[in-house]
């Protein structure tokens, strides 16, 4: 799920997190000083990978608090319109070649050095370079030159015209970061966020309080800010519904229906472009054959995939271009082929049928259900499936695109280029770890695709690249999650983010 995947997992955590949902917010409450206006407690199912926005992959609590601590140049709202942030304004020349940006004056860092254009720089700098390892690299890759014109100007010069380079500095991986104070992002972040970071107990909470001196006037409303860690669902709900959590973070489908008759808090969803599916690995056999891959894509019928994983909270896709965009193919859409995938694993010399792993990350029941029906529609074409339970952890650090079959699934994207190019294109850093895809006409109409800006021309290119993947695709996409928090009723001016991420800048809580 995730640039990054989204991660519902269950770490292993001391049991006092099995106790009442009161018991496991009292360290975070008691030590809240009557000076804060307010406080806001949110519930996430994950520790943070990483601390240093550049290097996050994971998403859930690293992207919610890599998004109060630091700014980008643009940011993008619910509609995914891409607004201000850092910077004020942009402009591009008629080829799409050169982007200029004007930065905001009078920003600070949260140890008060001002913002100017040199950090953007570095930034974009650092993003770039092999060695980090961003998984942002591939979208940047068409960036030659980013330059400092004068204090609050910043040149990006391209090597093809790209449209969609505003969006991507909205990634959350483009928080603005000064080579001044990179070496503390791991320990002590600051940034220019609406939050400063104050601490981080791994396993337990990460904690932020209020920025005095954010450049947007009248925000955060809220004080303080703790962002806890319990991994079982059920905890967290009842957490809420005692009053000691404010906020549960991407409640699974089954969770949702738990809060439907509740007095004190709710549910809040949104449809998002958050997917899920199966992953073939392309380096390894049988999935090095395109017939192998076609006979299982035949295999599932996505909306009874949908139905089963969802309970109706999710839309059944062709690729990570969600049912909600205008470039959606719906007509490829369709029941299975039972008969077509046997004959495909015939001519592919597997007919006779054959065992195979599959790798389940352990706490995610939609992405459990997924595997469990695979599993079960296998059968009909004689390969029989084993479910490899992990824990989530050691999954994503171990296995994911290192194993040849799993399950995953993946936060949801702005634009079709981000939503596709990574994962698709042959150079994509999400391609290089997931399921290593190769095909030479998918790479060309990706790469027309981002280098246009006639709508007419990208719906055309993005339309013929479904139409491919749906039958020589890497892997089954097979349908978009809404997103839905739980939400106490004290909690004002909030609504969920197609993009996932809860924003508090805003959000006031009633005592």
């Amino acid at each position: 799920m995730r640039n990054e995947p989204l991660r519902r997992p269950t770490l292993t955590r001391r049991a006092t997190l099995a106790t009442s949902g009161a018991a496991v917010l009292t360290a975070a409450t008691a030590g809240t000083s009557a000076a804060e206006r307010s406080v806001i407690r949110v519930a996430f199912p994950a520790a943070v990978a990483t601390l240093d926005p550049a290097k996050m992959r994971v998403g859930g609590l690293d992207y919610n608090y890599a998004h109060c601590v630091f700014s980008r140049l643009t940011r993008q709202n619910n509609k995914l319109e891409v607004l201000p942030d850092l910077a004020t304004s942009w402009e591009a020349t008629e080829d799409l070649k050169t982007y200029i940006f004007h930065l905001r004056p009078g920003v600070k860092f949260h140890n008060g050095k001002p913002l100017d254009a040199a950090d953007v720089v570095f930034t974009y700098n650092r993003l770039l370079d092999k060695t980090v390892g961003s998984v942002l690299r591939a979208s940047l890759s068409a960036i030659d030159k980013v330059e400092a014109v004068d204090p609050l100007t910043v040149r990006f010069t391209l090597s093809v015209p790209y449209t969609d380079i505003p969006a991507v500095t909205a990634g959350y991986q483009a928080m603005i970061v000064s080579e001044s104070l990179v070496d503390t992002l791991t320990t002590k972040p600051i940034g220019t966020g609406p939050f400063r970071f104050v601490e981080y107990r791994p396993g337990d909470q990460l904690v932020l309080e209020k920025n005095p001196d954010y450049f947007l006037p009248n925000q955060p409303k809220i004080g303080r800010a703790y962002f806890r860690i319990i991994p079982e669902y059920t905890t967290a709900v009842a957490a809420l519904e005692s009053g000691a959590i404010d906020i549960v973070y991407n409640l699974p489908p089954e969770q949702q229906d738990s809060l439907k008759n509740s007095r004190v808090s709710r549910v809040d969803s949104v449809p998002s472009g958050h997917w899920q599916g199966i992953i073939f690995n392309n380096a390894f056999k049988p999935f090095d054959n395109p017939k192998v891959r076609e006979a299982f894509l035949k295999l599932i019928d996505k909306q009874y995939f949908t139905n089963i994983a969802t309970f109706g909270h999710g839309l059944p896709t062709v690729s990570p271009i969600p049912p909600t965009h205008p470039y959606f193919r719906k007509d490829l859409i369709g029941p299975a082929d039972v008969p077509g995938a046997k004959k495909l694993l015939a001519e592919a010399g597997l007919g006779s049928g054959f065992p195979l792993l599959l790798y389940v990350p352990g706490s995610d029941p939609a992405l459990l259900r997924v595997a469990t029906t695979f599993r079960d529609v296998a059968k009909q074409v004689g390969v029989t499936v084993s479910l490899q339970m992990e824990p989530p952890d050691k999954f994503f650090a171990e296995m994911e695109g290192k194993v040849p079959f799993s399950v995953d699934g993946f936060f949801g994207r702005t634009t079709p280029d981000l939503m596709t190019y990574a994962w698709y294109h042959s150079k994509g850093s999400w391609n290089d770890t997931l399921w290593h895809y190769s095909n030479p006409e998918v790479d060309k109409l990706l790469d027309d695709a981002r280098s246009s800006a006639d709508k007419a021309e990208q719906a055309k290119a993005y339309g013929r690249f479904q139409e491919i993947i749906a039958k020589d695709g890497p892997g089954c996409v097979i349908y978009v999650e809404n997103f839905a928090c739980g939400v106490s009723k004290k909690v004002q001016n909030f609504t969920s983010s197609p993009l996932m991420f809860v924003d508090i800048s805003d959000v006031t809580v009633s005592t």
